[in-house]
């Protein structure tokens, strides 16, 4: 069998697991969404940039506040640094995250009438703003598919499911949409970051009580290896 024959079958096979992966997954987890608190696209945008190295839980405790002190672009774009660093303090990195979202609205404001852009070529060149923090605004804001948001429990699962074989999150992104039907992007994020958080933790994941356990190569190289160990012993 020719190199580009092997490729276009496992290109398949990966078709077929993954769709039965999101099969699984929507039974398991009917309630999957995301979990930042938001009722407007600006709104999602701040707490997206603020979510980074930060809980959901904790980035809706202070976004409780935070929106009803700055209801839009100009009001962020009015504050004071020192003023917004301490509304955001407890989410870490606030300095940097602050300095963020002032040029983001300050480009907001300029660019784009204060409002948030409805496509990736757009939104990436904004402060603060990369591919995954672009994909969330667009598909659970606007419903728009123009990628798959790849944070640290999706690429921690894919790469466990050895739907890749990258660390590089772009790189992961491109591997998902070539075997994802586009139809189910803006569902898978939020399926593999709730199975990541409940099963498929970073230390000690419960392979046991997986409902993807069948088609893991991970877990069942997680039993060989139990299984050597416990023969060893």
């Amino acid at each position: 069998m020719n190199a580009k024959r092997k490729r276009t079958n496992a290109k398949l096979d990966n078709e077929t697991k993954v769709s039965k992966i999101i099969e699984l997954l929507k039974k398991e987890y009917p309630e999957a969404k995301i979990t930042l608190d938001y009722t407007n696209p600006l709104e999602l945008l701040v707490a997206t940039i603020l979510s980074a190295q930060c809980t959901d839980k904790r980035v809706n405790i202070v976004t409780k506040a935070l929106f009803k002190k700055y209801r839009n672009a100009e009001d962020y774009v009015n504050a004071g640094l020192n003023e917004l660093e301490e509304d955001i303090k407890s989410t870490g990195f606030y300095r940097n995250k602050a300095r963020n979202i002032k040029k983001c609205c300050e480009a907001l404001v300029e660019k784009f009438n204060s409002q948030v852009p409805k496509t990736m070529e757009e939104m990436i060149p904004l402060p603060g703003v990369a591919r995954k923090t672009a994909n969330i605004v667009l598909s659970n804001a606007y419903g728009l598919a123009e990628g798959i948001a790849v944070d640290t429990h999706v690429r921690r699962v894919a790469k466990r499911l050895r739907l890749t074989d990258y660390e590089d999150s772009t790189k992961i992104e491109m591997d998902l949409t070539k075997i994802v039907p586009k139809t189910e992007w803006l569902r898978i994020t939020d399926l593999l970051v709730f199975h990541g958080r409940r099963i498929c933790v970073a230390k000690k994941p419960k392979c046991g009580i997986c409902v993807l356990k069948k088609l893991c190569p991970s877990e069942l190289t997680s039993n060989r290896n139990d299984a050597s160990s416990t023969l060893a012993h």
